[in-house]
């Protein structure tokens, strides 16, 4: 344990903060939300904003149990916080409860408990440990092996529940494997995939193999950096046009019909608004009926009507929007990105790798959820149930996001203390 007298030594406070306001932002915005037509005390436990009040308070105790903990204990047992998080992951399949078709919670009287949440930081602690070592070398397969693998097992546990939206959120660690020294072509590899895979869902795949052809003779002719292996660009040419020519099989075929329709919203293809569109139509109506400065806070008809479904949850950036308005969403953006570039300078100035690559899993995973929740609701991305930080409804997300927070925040004062 750390002495009390250390605990506020080298706390960045502006991180904190941030924090603070978002978390309070957030239950603003949920008890608008939520608020009956007869409203009752903010500690009412039958009302959604009642029971996110309780969860705030107990982030409490859970920030002092990180503040008072020696910095140095999250390093040395993240091995054993990510084996207990894989414990958790597969518990789900025996003692799981179904939620909207996904086993992903376990469930405690009125509560539940995501672990999947958890899994985040536990993961993020391993890798930051494992690329720590001084002997790894991203550029090497086998380090990237591992690498990989530590992400992998929890992404493969979570699609088998399944919960594709909590499993992307990890394929977003990539990023921080490329500040790492990873190559830069499984980035490229990952982007084009994911363009050319809906590309392949609205052009003749034809045109696109003709396409690719040609850029790949281009890059031929003028590549002079690196060796021209003709064989290597066969390669990739007929790897490029074996996946496009297999996305409508697997659009088909493969995809469950729920995870089409999300597809189909995207692209707008033959969407029933009334059905798989509803959502997303709502919810644009919501932010676009908000104008410049909004229509005041606990004023939002769109709200109180409860047009848009989960707005309490995946939802909760549309009440942002109608009642703040443009200016009122600027300011909470503006906020995130402060968040985000804030924790992204600590981390470049930390003393250690560890907390380093820590501080930047921190990051993206924040940034991940911040960029794909609003984007889901201004038809940028499909949707795909990603909580918003901090503003999202839930004690797992809540208490997830909190202390994956203050682990970094703990780190980065213990800075102070490795000089």
């Amino acid at each position: 344990m750390s002495s009390s007298k250390n605990v506020n030594r080298g706390i960045d406070w502006l991180t904190i903060l941030l924090y603070i306001t978002l978390v309070g932002m957030g239950w603003m915005t949920i008890y608008s939300a939520s608020l009956p037509l007869e409203p009752t005390t903010v500690f009412d436990l039958s009302q959604t904003y009642g029971r996110q009040m309780l969860f705030i308070f107990l982030t409490i105790p859970l920030i002092l149990i990180i503040l008072f903990l020696d910095a140095k204990i999250f390093e040395r047992l993240s091995f054993v916080f990510y084996g207990i998080g894989i414990i958790l992951l597969l518990g789900l399949f025996v003692f799981g409860v179904a939620k909207k078709g996904q086993t992903n919670w376990y469930q405690f009287g009125g509560f539940g408990f995501q672990p999947s949440e958890f899994v985040k930081t536990a993961t993020a602690l391993l890798l930051a440990k494992y690329l720590s070592y001084p002997q790894i070398n991203l550029n090497q397969f086998k380090h990237q092996l591992i690498a990989f693998g530590i992400i992998g097992l929890p992404i493969l546990l979570i699609m088998m529940q399944p919960d594709a939206g909590s499993a992307m959120i990890f394929l977003s660690l990539i990023f921080v494997l490329y500040r790492e020294g990873l190559p830069s072509w499984y980035i490229i590899s990952g982007v084009s995939a994911i363009i050319l895979f809906f590309a392949a869902l609205l052009i003749n795949p034809l045109y696109i193999v003709i396409g690719v052809l040609l850029l790949i003779i281009l890059h031929f002719i003028n590549n002079k950096k690196i060796s021209r292996n003709p064989f290597i660009y066969a390669f990739v040419f007929i790897v490029v046009s074996g996946f496009v020519y297999s996305v409508n099989y697997v659009y088909n075929n493969v995809l469950e019909p729920h995870q089409k329709d999300r597809i189909d919203v995207l692209i707008g293809d033959n969407v029933d608004l009334k059905k798989e569109g509803y959502n997303l139509n709502q919810s644009m109506i919501a932010i676009g009926s908000g104008g410049l400065t909004g229509k005041g806070y606990l004023e939002g008809t769109q709200t109180k009507g409860g047009f848009v479904p989960e707005q309490h949850t995946d939802y909760i950036f549309t009440t942002v929007g109608e009642e703040w308005g443009f200016a009122g969403s600027a300011v909470v953006i503006l906020l995130f990105m402060t968040l985000f570039l804030r924790i992204l300078y600590l981390a470049e100035h930390q003393k250690t790798k560890f907390s380093r690559v820590y501080g930047y899993c921190v990051a993206t995973y924040l940034f991940i959820h911040f960029f794909v929740n609003i984007a889901m609701l201004i038809k940028l991305f499909p949707t795909i149930g990603v909580p918003l930080p901090f503003f999202s409804y839930g004690g797992s997300s809540l208490w997830a996001f909190t202390i994956m927070l203050f682990i970094f925040v703990k780190l980065d004062a213990n800075k102070v203390n490795e000089w």
